[in-house]
């Protein structure tokens, strides 16, 4: 028998929503891409998921309009699902299955990788290290980026994570190591990259998204990947896929500093739930699939440096938390993953804060290897510190005043309370503008200045002599 007839089924047995039940496909093999072919002899693509000696399930990665039981047929393809790449991915858009959507032809390939990408052998994985500036105050100075992090932004429904992830675009620069003290343009000599990937969002804002990155600059330096909500729900697994290899491409083959920002991760594990509940999966806390936690650590975990190699990984995933809770499966498992967490505010929303970053929920567990350079490294974690314990002491002092009243208050408090209130305004309250990390210090000593001398019990002496006088 013909060999591309061998390859060539019409057992169909099921459809369920973009799963396709097939049987004795016993030249299959996990993973593999297919071809499912129409009566009309329209063709769409599907993927192998899972295998045994009776059937087959195959995930449709198109729309499943029109597919059938009866004259349906599944050509074995005999190869994974590969991602063409090049240098010239940079300024490009693409679906969240990584057709082109910008109008420009495909990409013509120098490498083509598999997009479930290779786990790192942890004996070649580097430590995170050097400090990425997003240009955002509470991150740089509180919650310090670093290369090869993965740190997620927790956020509620109707916080401004979106505009949040767009001025972290413009603005994120890769600062060397050499206590330069300028804006430290990470850009200069092609060492830096932003892969943004997008996963069900609706086209107003896929649209705000395109009109900040071209607006602020940053469009040349970036590639996105774009899943919107009308778009086949299977997509959305596979775009944080593309978007990673497209990543790996750049960071460990061109030697660049790539950010990896994922949003919303909470539209990707809704997905994940719609696919389990097709294939019949028995469900686990709140209906989520129970392999949800390696799911998702085989997309954070790519994230990361190698040694030998030039180039980094850092992810910032966006996270929308239901019900704004802390404990719900998909903050939390993503939690248990990564290596910290952003936390937006309603609190500070309410108020007009922007960018609403709550500083005490907030935590970089690997910002001791990121913070300087030059002077910022002698007083980045003093400041740091001092800036959270007092923030803190001054949120108590609020929520005393509010039983007790302001008169209540001791004079020492009265500063704590005006020192937390001018802290929301001043310094978490920067607005879209930049800071770079020695602007964002020395605004920083301006609240430490609001105690006396000592009171600054975690600042050594000697930096409180050189700069508690300045300014």
């Amino acid at each position: 028998m013909d060999d591309l007839i061998t390859r060539e089924y019409q057992t169909v047995s099921g459809i369920a929503g973009p799963l396709l039940f097939v049987e004795r496909l016993k030249q299959a093999s996990l993973g593999e891409l297919v071809e499912i072919m129409l009566p009309d002899e329209e063709t769409r693509r599907g993927q192998v998921i899972e295998l045994s000696e009776q059937h087959a399930v195959i995930q449709v990665l198109e729309e499943t309009t029109g597919l059938g039981v009866t004259g349906t047929r599944v050509r074995l393809t005999e190869s994974a699902a590969m991602m063409d790449l090049s240098p010239d991915l940079l300024g490009r858009r693409f679906s969240g299955a990584g057709v082109p959507l910008d109008g420009l032809p495909p990409i013509i390939p120098d490498a083509r990788m598999d997009i479930i990408g290779q786990p790192m052998n942890p004996i070649t994985r580097d430590k995170p290290s050097h400090f990425i500036q997003t240009g955002i105050s509470t991150i740089d100075a509180l919650n310090t980026l670093v290369r090869g992090q993965k740190l997620p932004v927790f956020s509620g429904a109707g916080l401004p994570a979106k505009e949040v992830a767009a001025q972290i675009v413009r603005h994120a620069r890769v600062r060397e190591t050499s206590g330069e003290r300028g804006t430290g343009n990470g850009h200069e000599g092609g060492a830096f990259a932003i892969v943004f990937a997008a996963m069900g969002i609706t086209f107003r804002e896929a649209s705000f998204f395109l009109g900040e990155f071209e607006r602020g600059g940053a469009m040349a330096h970036t590639v996105l990947f774009l899943n919107l909500a009308d778009d086949p729900t299977i997509e959305r697994l596979l775009t944080p896929r593309y978007a990673l290899t497209a990543a790996e491409y750049l960071a460990f083959t061109l030697g660049r500093h790539v950010l990896v920002i994922l949003t919303d991760m909470a539209a990707y594990c809704e997905a994940l739930r719609q696919i389990a509940t097709a294939r019949e999966e028995i469900p686990g806390r709140r209906g989520y699939p129970g392999y949800m936690y390696s799911d998702l650590a085989s997309i954070y975990e790519r994230a990361g440096r190698i040694k030998g190699k030039a180039g980094s990984i850092t992810q910032l995933p966006i996270v929308t938390m239901p019900d704004d809770d802390l404990t719900h499966p998909i903050p939390d498992l993503t939690g248990y993953i990564t290596e910290g967490q952003i936390v937006l505010s309603r609190e500070l929303h309410r108020k007009g804060i922007f960018p609403p970053i709550d500083v005490l929920p907030s935590l970089s567990r690997l910002m001791n290897l990121g913070i300087g350079p030059g002077k910022t490294r002698e007083d980045h974690r003093a400041v740091a510190d001092q800036l959270y314990a007092f923030y803190a002491h001054g949120r108590d002092v609020r929520r005393l005043a509010a039983i007790v009243g302001e008169d209540g208050l001791s004079e020492s408090d009265k500063r704590f309370l005006k020192l937390a209130q001018d802290f929301e305004q001043q310094f978490v309250n920067q607005g879209s503008r930049s800071r770079n990390i020695e602007e964002t210090l020395d605004l920083g000593w301006t609240f430490l200045r609001y105690l006396p001398p000592e009171r600054l019990t975690r600042v050594k002496p000697e930096l409180i002599e050189r700069y508690y006088g300045e300014g």
